[in-house]
């Protein structure tokens, strides 16, 4: 009967583009197997687009990935996706969530719930059967929308109106909602810079104010992902000329001390920002002559590939920041040792710093990304045979001493300088 009544008196058909967009997602993607598997499993069961896609398609920005919900339970969706053999994990099963696989696509599709307990980091959850209960606890009413696959949207809170309004609201009581979880200050955060027409409420920002403690119960793993969020979003610049906004980012992340830095930039910065990645934006914030890039590393869990990358940045800002410095030369044993990508990080890294645009660092830049590593002409063999050098700690003393000579000399090496070497 609940159903019944949400198709009659809840559902609206929304803008034709609206709908077109969501019957194309349907269409020219394989959700719609996971629509026929779900909905065909039984008399009752369904499954609906919900939040961010349609959020997106709304503010016509590009749909970068599909979450679905569902009234089954989740040994129900699997059951479902099993019959029709559709591959799937259970990663999130504790949270409610299946992640279907289908070709190159991942779609995660969480069972209806309704909060039972909460602590400010998890909650514990019923599944419900009810799409009004799982509304009702969902953060904020834009993301509160669902859709079925031919684009006639579920919306009790109003979200479609207060998205293209530009209200950003909590549904329910503001406070409540930040306590279930207090990731939800981040979230509100980037909602703000991305679809706000207005000022805060101040309301708001003093309840936020008064439990922005409560984020230190969330993982670094959890804060560092909503970070990257916002930080790659098309509103990330907005937060610099938005002062409740950025103070509120600084007070939960104190080790991004030069965030404030992206208020006034150099052209190149300007026109390169939305092309960096997020590993890099970061360097940009905490890399200094301090210790707290390190700081950074110990405090949030990154993988080891971003923890050397910091590194070395901060490494060569430490020692080689000065200009004289950024040669094809120093570069070279960056190239070869450490790789492309950290001579481009260094050479952006100072591009970006710089009050004034170097020319010369972008054309040095741009010869790196089309290089490829050589490769060190003499090897152990050549070294064993032409100069009867045995296996050992010398042979490789003579190896170490010739590679290092060749990229010095731009990777060249000639015999007489081989055999200054070896006979050394």
């Amino acid at each position: 009967m609940d159903n019944f009544l949400n198709k009659i008196f809840f559902r609206s058909r929304n803008l034709d583009y609206i709908s077109k967009n969501l019957k194309d997602i349907t269409h020219q993607t394989p959700v719609n197997k996971i629509f026929e598997a779900i909905n065909s499993h039984s008399e009752s069961s369904e499954v609906r687009y919900v939040g961010g896609c349609i959020r997106k398609i709304i503010k016509k920005e590009v749909v970068d990935d599909i979450d679905l919900a569902t009234n089954l339970k989740p040994n129900e969706v699997c059951e479902a996706l099993k019959k029709k053999a559709i591959n799937y994990y259970e990663t999130g099963i504790e949270h409610g969530t299946i992640t279907a696989i289908i070709d190159d696509h991942k779609f995660e599709i969480t069972s209806l719930r309704k909060d039972v307990v909460t602590d400010g980091r998890h909650a514990k959850v019923d599944y419900s059967s009810s799409w009004k209960e799982d509304a009702a606890r969902r953060d904020f009413s834009i993301n509160s929308i669902y859709s079925d696959n031919e684009g006639n949207l579920f919306d009790p809170h109003n979200g479609k109106k207060d998205l293209e309004n530009g209200h950003i609201k909590f549904i329910g009581d503001a406070e409540n909602r930040i306590k279930e979880d207090y990731l939800r200050i981040l979230r509100y955060i980037r909602f703000f810079v991305n679809y706000s027409n207005h000022k805060h409420n101040p309301e708001i920002i003093k309840i936020i104010k008064r439990n922005i403690g409560g984020v230190s119960k969330i993982s670094s793993e959890r804060l560092l992902d909503e970070f990257k969020k916002l930080s790659k979003s098309d509103g990330f610049i907005k937060l610099f000329s938005d002062k409740e906004s950025l103070e509120l980012i600084e007070i939960i992340f104190p080790q991004l001390k030069y965030l404030s830095s992206f208020k006034k930039q150099n052209s190149y910065a300007t026109n390169n920002l939305s092309k960096v990645d997020f590993i890099f934006l970061l360097s940009l914030m905490i890399v200094d002559e301090s210790d707290n890039t390190d700081y950074f590393i110990y405090k949030f869990n990154i993988s080891k590939k971003d923890q050397k990358r910091l590194r070395l940045i901060d490494l060569f800002y430490k020692t080689n920041m000065n200009i004289k410095n950024f040669t094809e030369k120093n570069f070279n044993k960056i190239f070869y040792f450490n790789g492309k990508q950290a001579v481009i990080d260094i050479i952006n890294f100072k591009l970006f710093k710089s009050n004034k645009v170097e020319k010369n660092l972008i054309k040095l830049m741009e010869f790196y990304k089309d290089k490829i590593k050589p490769t060190m002409p003499v090897g152990a063999n050549v070294l064993m045979s032409k100069y009867n050098i045995p296996e050992g700690k010398i042979l490789g003393k003579k190896l170490k001493s010739i590679e290092e000579l060749w990229v010095q000399n731009g990777f060249q090496i000639s015999d007489k300088q081989i055999q200054k070497i070896i006979k050394a």
